[in-house]
C-alpha cells in the first residue's frame, strides 16, 4: 500500500521542474491553505541547506520545540523527507494524504493553466498539511531549487536564510552568481529576519539588496555573527568557536567532518538565537552543544566503516566538490584514495572530475546508476591512467573493497542520489560500523 501511494508520488515526476507558484498555490486552496498556519523557517543556497537544517533541527528538538522538517532528496526512505522531531511521516499518513490528494490534482489536471502538478508541488502540499495538522511549533522548509519560484515560497517564514551561494542548475537559475543570488534571494520577505552563511561579495551584495527593499534585517557570516575554525576533533569532526550579539560560546564541535560544517552550524545557531529572541526561550551554550552532537546528516563526510575506512559525501556540484576536495586533502593526505564517483548529466561533470584529480594518491573509477540523466560512460574513453571507467557500479564496489588495506579509503561520492544507493547496499551487507 505504501509502495503505491510512493509510486503515485514518483509518477508526478515526469512533468519535471517547471519553476512558478500558480499549480502549488490552487492546490493549496483547496485544502484551507495550510502554509497561512505554519511558522517557517525557510532556507535556501547551493549547498550546506541539508546540514543546517539537521543542525538547527537538533538544536531546536533538544530545547524541546515541537519541530517539522522539510527537506530533500533522501538517503533512507521517502518518507525522511517530511519529519517532524526528526521522525518520518509514518507509512499510514503518509497512504491518508496521498488518498486525500489524488482526487484533487486529478480535478485540477484538467484546467490546462494549472495541469501537470509535480512530485515536489505534491510532496510540498503533504508537508505543510501534515504540519499545520499536528500544529509543530515551527518548521524548517529546504528550498527545492532556487527560491522565488520554488513551490516552498508559498509559506509565510518567520526567519530565512541563504546557505550558500555556487554554480548549480544554471539553466533555470541564471549564469552568473549574482543572478542565482537573485533567485535566493527571492525568500526574503517583508520584515522577515535572514541569516546568511559564507557569500562572496558580489552576489551578497544582491541579498543585501533584496533585503533592503524588503526592510528584512540581514545578520551576516564574519558580520553580526562570527564562526571560528580551531581543528579538527580527535575522534571525527570539527571544533569552533561562535560570537555573536549575545557573546560568545567557546570549543562548540559538530560531529560532521569538513570545515564547512562549522560554516553551516554556525547558520543554524544563529538562526536558533532569533528563534530563541521571538519565542522569549532561554540561549544557551548546553542546549546549542547538546543539539550539534546529537545533529545526524547520511552522506556528507560520514564515516559508514572504520575496516576498511569508508567515507561518504553527496558533493554533487562543482562548489561541493572544492569543498570535499579541501577536506580530503587535509583530513587523508597519508592514504591511497580510492574514489568511486558518478553524477547526473544536468551537471558540470568535467569539471568536477578536474577538481576530484587534484587530490595527490587517488584514483577515480567512474561509474552509473539507475536514474533519470545518470552519467552517460560512453563518452568518457579520452580520460587518463588515474581514471576508470566501471560500468557497474556493485562489481566495482566489490572490487575495491577485496583489495583495501590499512593505507586505503574509499571515497563514495557525486550525486546524492547515487550515494545513498551504495550507502543502501553497504549497510545492509551488514559489514560496516555505521557512525553518526
Amino acid at each position: 500500500m505504501i509502495e503505491e501511494a510512493i509510486a503515485w508520488i514518483h509518477s508526478r515526476k515526469k512533468f519535471g521542474s517547471r519553476p512558478g507558484l500558480e499549480r502549488i498555490q490552487a492546490l493549496l486552496d483547496k485544502v484551507d491553505n495550510p502554509e497561512k498556519k505554519v511558522p517557517v523557517i525557510h532556507i535556501a543556497g547551493t549547498n550546506g541547506k541539508g546540514s543546517t537544517v539537521a543542525y538547527l533541527r537538533s538544536i531546536l528538538i533538544e530545547a524541546g520545540v515541537t519541530v517539522g522538517s522539510f527537506t530533500s532528496p533522501y538517503i533512507e526512505e521517502f518518507n525522511e523527507r517530511i519529519a517532524i522531531d526528526a521522525q518520518p511521516i509514518p507509512d499510514n499518513q503518509l497512504i491518508v494524504y496521498v488518498e486525500k490528494y489524488q482526487p484533487i490534482v486529478a480535478e485540477l489536471d484538467r484546467d490546462p493553466a494549472i495541469s501537470g502538478i509535480t512530485e515536489f508541488e505534491i510532496l510540498t502540499a503533504i508537508m505543510l498539511d501534515y504540519f499545520a495538522t499536528e500544529q509543530v511549533d515551527v518548521a524548517i522548509v529546504e528550498v527545492g531549487l532556487g527560491g522565488l519560484l520554488d513551490s516552498t515560497n508559498v509559506v509565510k517564514p518567520i526567519l530565512t536564510a541563504i546557505t550558500t551561494i555556487g554554480y548549480d542548475h544554471m539553466d533555470v537559475l541564471g549564469d552568473t552568481l549574482n543572478e542565482i543570488a537573485g533567485q535566493k534571494a527571492g525568500i526574503i520577505k517583508k520584515n522577515v529576519p535572514v541569516v546568511t552563511g559564507k557569500i562572496t561579495k558580489g552576489p551578497l551584495i544582491e541579498i543585501v539588496e533584496k533585503a533592503a527593499n524588503e526592510t528584512a534585517k540581514m545578520y551576516r557570516y564574519g558580520e553580526e555573527y562570527q564562526v571560528d575554525y580551531l581543528r579538527p576533533d580527535a575522534t571525527w569532526g570539527e571544533l569552533f568557536n561562535f560570537t555573536d550579539q549575545a557573546g560568545k560560546l567557546t570549543s562548540l564541535k559538530v560531529p560532521l567532518l569538513g570545515r564547512h560544517q562549522v560554516e553551516n552550524a554556525g547558520v543554524a545557531i544563529e538562526l536558533y538565537h532569533l528563534y530563541c529572541e521571538q519565542k522569549g526561550l532561554p540561549f544557551e551554550e548546553k542546549t546549542i552543544q547538546k543539539g550539534l552532537m546529537k545533529a545526524q546528516w547520511p552522506a556528507r563526510m560520514e564515516k559508514v566503516s572504520d575496516e576498511p575506512l569508508i567515507v561518504m559525501d553527496g558533493a554533487h556540484n562543482g562548489h561541493a566538490i572544492k569543498r570535499l576536495v579541501e577536506n580530503v586533502k587535509r583530513e587523508f593526505r597519508d592514504y591511497n584514495i580510492n574514489i568511486l564517483f558518478s553524477a547526473l548529466e544536468t551537471k558540470d561533470v568535467d569539471q568536477m572530475l578536474a577538481l576530484l584529480s587534484e587530490i595527490p594518491n587517488a584514483h577515480i573509477y567512474l561509474t552509473t546508476f539507475e536514474y533519470p540523466k545518470a552519467l552517460d560512460l560512453s563518452r568518457f574513453d579520452h580520460l587518463d591512467s588515474r581514471f576508470e571507467v566501471v560500468s557497474l557500479w556493485q562489481f566495482g564496489l566489490g572490487e575495491l573493497l577485496e583489495d583495501m588495506g590499512a593505507d586505503d579509503l574509499l571515497l563514495i561520492t557525486g550525486s546524492l542520489y547515487f550515494v545513498s544507493e551504495v550507502r543502501q547496499l553497504l549497510l545492509n551487507l551488514g559489514g560496516t560500523n555505521e557512525k553518526s
